[in-house]
């Protein structure tokens, strides 16, 4: 009897073990919207998120009207962002074909800020790698 209570424990043991773990949430913001009440609703967002679950990713994407979220001296939310860029769990994004366009160098980015080269390819890559999608707006 002792045999089959130990069996019984040593396969429930493996059974655990080999059980997949829960894995931390990848999640990735895109934002194109020029209202600034857009982009405290997703600082506020990124900010809960990566507070509340700090084993999780997370990477924003920034493109079209969205890049004044991102520009110094067009911000309204410089400071948080440069906050979230410098948690080691966050990235901020934006896109190169996005700052061409609207003619601005990387200079002019705030502090923390990456660069992609393509917003889209971005998105679809972290979709393919696995990554929550979600579409940012107020």
């Amino acid at each position: 009897m002792k045999k089959y209570k130990l069996l019984t424990a040593l396969l429930l043991l493996a059974a655990a073990y080999c059980y997949p773990q829960a894995s931390a949430h990848r999640i990735l913001l895109d934002i194109t919207s020029k209202d600034t009440a857009d982009h405290h609703t997703l600082v506020r967002h990124v900010a809960g998120t990566s507070k509340a679950y700090p084993d999780s990713r997370l990477e924003v994407v920034i493109y079209g009207g969205a890049i004044n979220m991102v520009l110094k001296d067009k911000t309204v939310v410089g400071d948080d962002i440069r906050k979230l860029a410098n948690q080691k769990n966050v990235d901020i994004v934006v896109c190169a074909q996005t700052m061409k366009r609207y003619n601005v160098d990387q200079s002019h980015l705030v502090a923390g800020v990456k660069v992609v080269p393509d917003a889209i390819i971005e998105i679809v890559a972290k979709q393919k790698e696995g990554w929550g999608y979600i579409k940012e707006a107020n």
